[in-house]
């Protein structure tokens, strides 16, 4: 947006820089019909000047590749240029021919230049007005654009960020409860163990001493259960829905009932085939 925005400025400043230059030239073949009147004289100059005045006249209207110039489109200034068009053929008809511009009526010339200039004039005024506008125009999309961005920024915060912070949190605390309830029966039972151990070590009498083993075995499988339920407790605490995929499945949801999702499926963490397009 900021590129265009600059393309635009950059463009309509042009336009206004080549139409009041046309003002300048105006005078020019003025000054020039003088000197050749008067003075010394220099043809060259002076087609130039003229050949100049009307090409860009024609650009300025009908647009031009090399000067990056889009054809005019504002009916209001083409009908201007409309008014200007009979002073600039008339004054291109009677100078282009280097035998019969001596013999043109300055006073006739001076009338078509201010005329052309007066003219002139409004249409860079036009100009000036219409960039104005489409500045004005391009600023309240730039702020329209910068108010979606926040509510996008809010959105993800308050649908996404948050929700995922909440469940890193709660999932912090369950894991502390589940990791401080598991170490105490696993201690209780490992403490068990040692002890019969002990006792195993000191005990001479083979019957007791497989009484001991059985007990020892009893509190192997007591560890072993605590060990699955550590265990199901992790999963039961990562296989609850993520918001990001609840987020994705209103989505589809949404495209499913209008007929606007498309065939091509992708799996992504959730093990879940979504639209990829």
């Amino acid at each position: 947006m900021t590129q265009y925005s600059l393309n635009q400025q950059r463009s309509t400043a042009l336009i206004v820089n080549l139409s009041g230059k046309q003002r300048m030239l105006s005078q020019r073949l003025l000054n020039e019909l003088y000197s050749c009147r008067y003075h010394n004289c220099d043809y060259a100059e002076m087609k130039l000047t003229l050949s100049r005045l009307y090409q860009m006249n024609k650009f300025l209207q009908e647009g031009n590749e090399g000067l990056k110039l889009e054809p005019l489109d504002d009916e209001e200034i083409l009908r201007e240029f409309r008014r200007l068009e009979p002073h600039l053929e008339w004054l291109n008809s009677e100078l282009k021919n280097f035998q019969n511009f001596k013999n043109v009526s300055f006073i006739d010339v001076r009338y078509r230049v201010d005329r052309f200039l007066f003219i002139m004039d409004g249409i860079v005024n036009q100009f000036q007005k219409k960039a104005e506008k489409d500045i004005r125009t391009m600023m309240i999309i730039e702020v329209e654009l910068a108010i979606f961005s926040i509510v996008i920024i809010l959105f993800e915060i308050f649908f996404i960020v948050n929700p995922i912070i909440n469940r890193i949190v709660d999932q912090k605390k369950k894991l502390s409860e589940i990791a401080w309830h598991q170490s105490h029966v696993f201690n209780s039972h490992m403490k068990n163990i040692a002890d019969l151990q002990y006792v195993l070590k000191v005990e001479k009498n083979p019957e007791r001493q497989r009484e001991i083993y059985g007990f020892i075995e009893e509190e192997l499988n007591h560890l072993k259960k605590v060990s699955e339920n550590m265990v199901k407790s992790l999963e039961e605490t990562a296989d609850g829905p993520k918001p990001h995929h609840l987020m994705i499945e209103k989505v589809e949801g949404f495209l499913e009932k209008y007929k606007l999702l498309g065939t091509d499926k992708v799996v992504i963490d959730d093990d879940k085939v979504h639209s990829v397009k």
